[in-house]
């Protein structure tokens, strides 16, 4: 039976690089994808496939699409598919560096890498605006209910689905907001991390709440900010057994039911966004049986 990769149920790690890949044009990526199976535990690198790979291999994973590009009033949330995504966990920066390297030469020549991001937790887990990320996260046992599809399922069982997006926060804004302004987006205070219970409906809080959505919206973040520069922002990564409780939070950040636009676009914005299917592990090998391999 095959279970998740363990780093999408652990705890964030103190420091992270995210890699994103595109598929060279005429390769042939099966190779390379073995070597990967061989470099990646699923714990200390967390590997996800996207739809652009399975179809170059001729295959289907059920419920693996492409990412919604869409558009709300006056914001609009971009799509940006990759073929191959992986999550590098751990403790020490110069470790991260050559471990992506070695991963970079295993893939290449079918995958080029397109995207090289270092992410970092922040005053113990707090997002670059200064409020306390993922606090509605599930845990325990709801949190691999939402996350990780039934281990009995014959085909994808142990496996899971995340949805990506790199969002840039606009610090000139954000400092140009007063604390009640900040805490009134976000739906939270941020001395305190207390949900302000008459915040407006823009809120991001009420916007997102989970359990408000019919079926509920469950999934388990596990996003890290991310600097380049004196830019910086979030790598929001949400995990969950398919894509249906995060576009249905996503439509409603942007206010396509009822008009009213989440208040975290009024200081950051998403510049990226793509799905991926993140296999199951088994004998403590990446199970890529369902790509045909």
């Amino acid at each position: 039976m095959n279970t998740p990769q363990a780093g999408i149920l652990l705890p964030l790690p103190p420091l992270a690089r995210y890699l994103s890949f595109s598929l060279e044009p005429s390769s042939h990526p099966s190779d390379s994808l073995r070597a990967l199976r061989d470099l990646a535990d699923g714990e200390r690198t967390v590997v996800g496939f996207g739809r652009l790979l399975v179809s170059a291999l001729s295959e289907e994973i059920p419920g693996l699409r492409a990412f919604p590009a869409l558009t709300g009033l006056g914001v609009d949330v971009p799509a940006t598919p990759m073929a191959l995504w992986i999550w590098l966990r751990g403790d020490d920066r110069g470790e991260l560096l050559h471990r992506s390297r070695r991963l970079e030469q295993a893939l290449a020549p079918a995958f080029r890498l397109d995207d090289n991001r270092d992410a970092f937790l922040h005053a113990g887990g707090r997002d670059l605006s200064g409020f306390e990320d993922g606090t509605e996260n599930p845990t325990g046992d709801a949190a691999r209910e939402a996350a990780i599809v039934d281990p009995k399922d014959p085909r994808l069982g142990g496996s899971s689905f995340v949805a990506v997006q790199r969002w840039a926060h606009n610090f000139s804004r954000l400092e140009a907001m007063t604390a009640d302004e900040r805490d009134l987006s976000v739906g939270r205070r941020q001395v305190d991390n207390d949900e302000i219970d008459d915040a407006p409906e823009s809120a991001h809080v009420k916007r997102t709440a989970q359990e408000s959505f019919t079926p509920a919206a469950f999934v388990v973040r596990r996003s890290m900010p991310w600097v380049e520069g004196n830019r910086g922002g979030l790598m929001f990564v949400s995990f969950a057994t398919s894509f249906d409780a995060f576009e249905a939070q996503l439509r409603r950040m942007l206010g396509t039911e009822d008009g009213i636009v989440d208040g975290l676009f009024k200081f950051t914005h998403p510049e990226t966004g793509a799905y991926f299917w993140c296999p199951g592990v088994v004998d403590g090998r990446l199970d890529l049986s369902p790509l045909g391999l």
